[in-house]
């Protein structure tokens, strides 16, 4: 009797892959059917009698030709071919490392390489891409037969290149559920590979990170899903070659599971042989079914598949032809890692190694050393049997052959002319905003505390680790809400500084952690600093909500789980910082999903999060605009600022939802070392305070049923009554068609002496109990004049313009404006600037748009108005420019607000979407409608809106291109906002025109906002 003898029981034969796919079952560079099949099953005969294992065996796959060529390919390659001596075919196997930030003395070795040993490519290095385009272009002139030019660009050319772009490592975009971005991503490196000369990206990594500890694999893998690794090499494939750059998957058999750098010694793989093949090879057999073009071998000892004691994959045999060519059927380039490397080292001499990796199967050795005593060493062999020509010949051809699909049969140098715009495009830019947008992954999300709502009741905080102040993150946060905005650069915060952090933050309800500039290796924990873990725990014992966001690799979340709400950002890209406080506080959703599993944190969990109708960042193209033609507004602004129409300007524009355009132009004064103008600059919005304070107070109160517009004036404010205005009805103000005077000097002018000097009973130059109200930064006037203005308001004389009725006709008044101020305050019982803020500003976030700066934040940026050389003697800077709003100490219904353009277009945006903004519902559905309509015909505006109209003043600021639905104003300070339902569009315009002279009517005479204005319209992508 025989123990333990197996017998092999045949199952299924030896059906054929070609079998399948004439049955339909299979087809060819599908990603659905693996190319391989277990095809036997054993029985163990015992003395307990059989006992069925199942042991898997891969037949070889059906081979994938990738280079298959026309006619005229093959005759290229051919005539090719027959010119070349036994030295230059040699020549073609090797791919040398160069830069393009080197002296000449390296450009010269290159040559000489070229002219002398007649290598087949390059692979570029560090440099930048103008440099590296002059050197491509030298080299391809000097080469006998076209070189193939590659490049190490995982991530995009920024990846090697300054000046260039680069994308999310492969390991955010492993959190992207939507491949098909993938694919655009692969697609676009393909685009900017073609247009610098690159025929070959060493790219995608195709290794599973299953070993958290790697040291050099890491965020560079999709993760540890060998289906999600799979989908996603196979679209970053699919993108690159479809542009014809051939791509190359690495590290072949799998370097996922190691804990040694390979930069730098020979990491062993431990896993068996039936488990690498099971795991490790699963992206490369699926790619390789998929038409993969190029493999890179690793420096990587497989005991279990070939146990040559200290030898690398890359120069085993029965890795690289029996596994890789054999059994996986793979066709295409088969490149060396890089020859330089430490992991190669170990076996071998460099002149030997060169020899093996030929004789293992490579095609192309990548990064080779010394290049003409290799040559010799092959030729040798070649000589002396050890390789045959016709080995050497068939590798040499298969070279040819790829460099005809690149298209080197009809190679032209590169074009130099706008090389950097084309590298980095607009549509390049939208695309890596949508894959950051689309990457970042809500981890933990505990009483559904994101997106954040309630601003009106939030007291938030910021702490940045390892971050600068005025960062990026802070200062997008600070867009939907103020902040209590605290950076520490050196993420080793001490007990010190945290127990100074925690004091800063007590008044504070939520605190958002922020981890920056994070490591990528475990033995530093990820960059998660035990001051940082301190911070966390000790903010949630004191009550506080706490979200964290990391900016770095997601192995760190394990170590975060106290947090709220956990996010997980994956780089520190300026994108990525600008994209998590949208999704925090709703402006964008949250689709991302874990990649890895960390501590109890499994792969593939993600909270999604919807959009919550705040306003979002976003490139032109992702709402239908071009950037080129909205780029055509920076020099409108720039030729302003030289020209002195103004000093500077703020100016944003929005779409759909989407801020698309927001850039700041010149200084604040025509000083040449004068203060930038910034996000944070504080413009003084004049007549701007008609439509953003008091006419959203007007329909708050209509709202609430509180007021009615066809009541008169005099119902609400009884001193109107037997008056010249008794009969003025609040749609009477609104639409300037009440008859009173445009404007009254008389209420300033009455405080001053007959001199010119201010009179001592109304103003004093210190801030004292008895003078209260600031009309300039150093005076101060007594609360009494407020009064007394409104009673000179009350007395003032009407206009005389009637229309061909009698009637009052349409005048443009402050006086309108004041005395809906006055309505508005004595019917909610609260000063305009209270009603407003706490009624619409609060709730909405925002935080710098108010009256009264000086007095009401801390350290105010405020841009300064005019040198006032007739009433207030002195540069007003911060204090309403207007006179009649000045004597009432800066608060006024038609002047006094002051603001930035992001808040402006929060403000514009909730009218806009008719009174919704994020949580908030500021107004009923159908109120803005209703102000914004044309209703009378004796005024061409709207309920306190301006409108289009041919026969105003209107053609001086607005675009011909606005619609009839359209609204806005215009402030005379040179202000303009402009709303267009039609479009979805928001523009809004900030400048100090009148600084130092209100004088200066440049920015009228040469229409710059109408300019602007048009040329936001015609960026329009009409469909």
């Amino acid at each position: 009797m025989r123990n333990n003898t197996t017998r092999p029981i045949l199952l299924l034969g030896l059906l054929s892959v070609s079998l399948l796919t004439a049955f339909g079952l299979t087809t060819p560079g599908s990603l659905s059917w693996p190319r391989f099949l277990p095809i036997r099953k054993t029985e163990t005969r015992s003395a307990t009698g059989l006992k069925p294992v199942v042991k898997k065996f891969y037949a070889p796959a059906q081979p994938v030709e990738v280079f298959n060529l026309p006619d005229s390919g093959n005759h290229w390659v051919d005539s090719v071919f027959r010119t070349l001596t036994p030295e230059q075919k040699i020549g073609q196997f090797f791919m040398v490392a160069t830069f393009s930030n080197r002296s000449e003395n390296h450009y010269q070795y290159i040559d000489h390489l070229i002219q002398n040993n007649n290598i087949g490519g390059l692979i570029f290095f560090q440099g930048g891409p103008h440099r590296q385009a002059i050197l491509t272009n030298r080299y391809q002139a000097e080469s006998k037969v076209p070189l193939l030019i590659g490049i190490d660009g995982e991530w995009g050319l920024g990846m090697r290149l300054d000046s260039a772009m680069d994308f999310p490592k492969q390991m955010a975009l492993g959190a992207i559920r939507d491949n098909q971005l993938i694919y655009r991503m692969g697609a676009e490196i393909g685009r900017q590979c073609q247009r610098l000369g690159i025929h070959i990206n060493f790219a995608p990594v195709s290794d599973i990170n299953s070993n958290p500890a790697n040291p050099v694999i890491g965020v560079r893998s999709f993760g540890e899903s060998k289906e999600n690794v799979a989908l996603k090499a196979s679209a970053y494939m699919r993108g690159l070659q479809q542009t014809h750059v051939i791509a190359t998957a690495k590290h072949f058999p799998g370097h996922g599971d190691t804990n040694v750098d390979s930069h730098n010694s020979l990491p062993t793989i431990s896993r068996s042989s039936d488990l690498m093949r099971e795991v490790d090879l699963y992206p490369f057999r699926k790619l390789i079914a998929d038409s993969l073009m190029g493999i890179v071998t690793g420096h990587l000892h497989v005991p279990h598949i070939d146990n040559t004691p200290a030898l690398a994959a890359t120069l085993s045999e029965k890795i690289v032809t029996e596994l890789l060519k054999n059994e996986l059927g793979f066709r295409g380039l088969v490149f060396t890692d890089a020859l330089n490397m430490g992991g190669i080292h170990q076996s071998g001499k460099a002149l030997d190694v060169n020899l093996r990796a030929l004789m293992a199967g490579n095609d192309i050795l990548l990064y080779p050393e010394n290049v003409r005593d290799a040559t010799l060493n092959i030729l040798s062999a070649v000589q002396q049997g050890h390789i045959s020509q016709a080995f050497i010949d068939e590798k040499v051809k298969k070279i040819l052959r790829a460099k005809y699909w690149a298209g080197l049969n009809k190679y032209k140098p590169i074009d130099l002319a706008n090389l950097a715009d084309d590298l980095n495009s607009p549509e390049a830019q939208l695309l890596k905003q949508e894959l950051c947008e689309e990457s970042v992954t809500v981890v933990n999300n505990r009483n559904n505390l994101l997106p954040l709502n309630h601003i009106d009741s939030l007291r938030l905080a910021s702490v940045a680790i390892g971050a600068e102040a005025g960062n990026t993150f802070q200062r997008t946060l600070n867009q939907y809400a103020p902040v209590e905005a605290l950076a520490y650069a050196d993420r080793n915060l001490s007990d010190v500084a945290v127990n100074q952090i925690l004091a800063s933050v007590d008044s504070a309800n939520t605190v958002v952690v922020s981890l920056h500039h994070m490591s990528e290796s475990a033995y530093r924990k990820f960059g998660v600093t035990k001051g940082s873990l301190d911070l966390i725990n000790r903010l949630k014992q004191r009550g506080k909500r706490v979200i964290v966001t990391a900016f770095g690799s997601p192995y760190s979340l394990s170590q975060l789980g106290a947090a709220d709400a956990l996010v997980c950002a994956y780089q520190d890209f300026d994108e990525m910082e600008r994209v998590v406080p949208q999704m925090l506080f709703g402006g964008l959703g949250s689709h991302g999903m874990l990649p890895v599993s960390t501590g109890t944190l499994t792969m593939g969990s993600g909270e999604r999060l919807n959009p919550e109708g705040r306003l979002s960042t976003g490139a032109p193209e992702s709402v239908g605009m071009k950037s080129a033609t909205l780029a055509k507004i920076d020099q409108l602004a720039q030729n302003a600022v030289r020209d002195r129409v103004v000093p500077g300007c703020e100016i944003l524009v929005a779409r759909k939802g989407k801020i698309v355009y927001s850039k700041n132009f010149g200084r604040l004064t025509y000083a040449p070392n004068a203060e930038k103008v910034t996000d944070e600059t504080l413009y003084d919005l004049a007549s701007l305070t008609k439509v953003l304070a008091t006419l959203q107070s007007v329909m708050v109160l209509y709202d609430r049923k509180q007021i009615d517009l066809n009541q008169k004036a005099s119902f609400y404010l009884p001193e109107l009554r037997n008056t010249n205005k008794q009969n003025i009805t609040l749609l009477d103000l609104l639409w300037h068609q009440s008859g009173m005077a445009s404007y009254y000097p008389t209420t300033w002018d009455r405080t001053r002496t007959p001199g010119g000097g201010l009179k001592t009973e109304y103003y004093g130059t210190t801030h004292d109990s008895l003078h209260t109200l600031q009309v300039a930064p150093t005076l101060w006037a007594t609360p009494a004049l407020k009064d007394s203005v409104w009673k000179w308001v009350v007395q003032s004389p009407m206009s005389r313009k009637l229309d061909e009725t009698g009637r009052p006709a349409y005048v443009y008044s402050d006086l309108n404006f004041l005395t809906l101020q006055k309505i508005v305050e004595r019917v909610s019982h609260q000063p305009l600037d209270r009603f407003v803020t706490d009624n619409v500003y609060k709730r909405l976030g925002l935080h710098q748009l108010g009256f009264t700066p000086l007095q009401r934040l801390k350290n105010p940026h405020c841009a300064p108005t005019e040198q006032d050389t007739y009433y207030r003697n002195q540069l007003l800077v911060g204090t309403v420019h207007d006179q009649m709003a000045a004597v009432q100490g800066g608060i006024s219904g038609h002047a006094g607000l002051f603001g930035n353009a992001h808040d402006i277009a929060t403000l514009l945006q909730m009218n806009l979407q008719k009174g919704q903004y994020g949580d908030v519902r500021v107004f009923q559905p159908m109120t803005v409608p209703y102000f914004t309509q044309t209703l009378s015909n004796r005024s061409h505006r709207a309920l306190g809106w301006d409108k289009p109209n041919p026969e105003s003043t209107s053609s001086v600021y607005l675009g011909e291109q606005a619609s009839a639905r359209s609204f806005g104003h215009t402030g005379f300070t040179g202000n303009m906002v402009w709303v267009d339902p039609d479009e979805e569009l928001v523009f809004v315009f900030l400048s100090n025109r009148i600084y130092p002279t209100a004088g200066n009517n440049s920015i009228n005479t040469t229409k710059l906002r109408r300019r602007i204005h048009e040329t936001i319209y015609s960026s329009i992508i009409q469909e």
